[in-house]
């Protein structure tokens, strides 16, 4: 706990030069790049990223905020999770709520957006044909989690959107050596102590869960606001 918060962008600096030059899952790499290569009729006029897309946030974060993996033509064309799809307008909304963003939204890299007290990720860093990375890609790509928590000095709190993410959750940490046992189950709101940090679940903010009330703004907003405080977050 002793580096400085200049230590760990350093090393999410260079974590993140290697999470974007990464090639290791042949398929992945394949849909990544045709997605960006043939895009969607209402981007057709944009540069996709195409690449793997690295965490971003605060050096200094408490609240780890946990995906599963970037949208096709969301972070995948934007480069910067949850950014440039429906799902990230309601996560970085209710982040800004709670006080862990100095913005509502969150569209392209140069936006002006900024992280306070928080960092979001994924557990798998390139778009997966159908949202649903195998379980050998999940595991390829796991290190760059347990890299990312382990420079996150500061880390007190890990939200999980979804059950993909609750499980990466729970292995990136065994990965660190805590472990709980009995193996806490997801549900939304469903919290769970795991070593020196406290693990919370949330349904992810995906169209499916927004649009058929699953996952309400409010609900949402409620799980980051007891991350907020139970990591000490001041609220600004």
């Amino acid at each position: 706990m002793g580096r400085s918060r200049r230590d760990a962008r350093s090393e999410l600096e260079a974590l993140r030069d290697e999470i974007v030059a990464c090639r290791a899952c042949p398929r992945l790499v394949a849909w990544r790049e045709r997605v960006a290569r043939e895009k969607t009729r209402r981007f057709a006029g944009e540069t996709y990223w195409g690449r793997p897309v690295p965490g971003f946030g605060d050096p200094a974060a408490r609240v780890l905020v946990l995906g599963l993996a970037p949208a096709a033509h969301g972070g995948n064309r934007t480069g910067r999770i949850f950014t440039g799809d429906r799902s990230g307008d309601v996560l970085y909304a209710a982040l800004h709520r709670v006080g862990l963003a100095n913005q509502p939204t969150s569209v392209s890299l140069d936006d002006g957006l900024e992280l306070r007290c928080a960092y979001v990720a994924a557990v798998n860093r390139c778009a997966p044909p159908g949202n649903r990375p195998t379980p050998e890609e999940r595991d390829r790509c796991l290190p760059f989690l347990v890299r990312e928590i382990a420079a996150l000095t500061e880390l007190r709190a890990i939200v999980a959107l979804g059950a993909f993410a609750w499980d990466g959750a729970l292995r990136a940490l065994a990965a660190l050596g805590h472990r709980t046992r009995p193996r806490p189950a997801f549900g939304h709101g469903a919290e769970a102590s795991v070593g020196p940090y406290r693990l919370l679940g949330s349904y992810h903010p995906s169209q499916q869960n927004t649009f058929t009330g699953r996952l309400t703004p409010e609900m949402l907003e409620a799980v980051l606001e007891r991350a907020r405080t139970l990591a000490g977050c001041p609220r600004r």
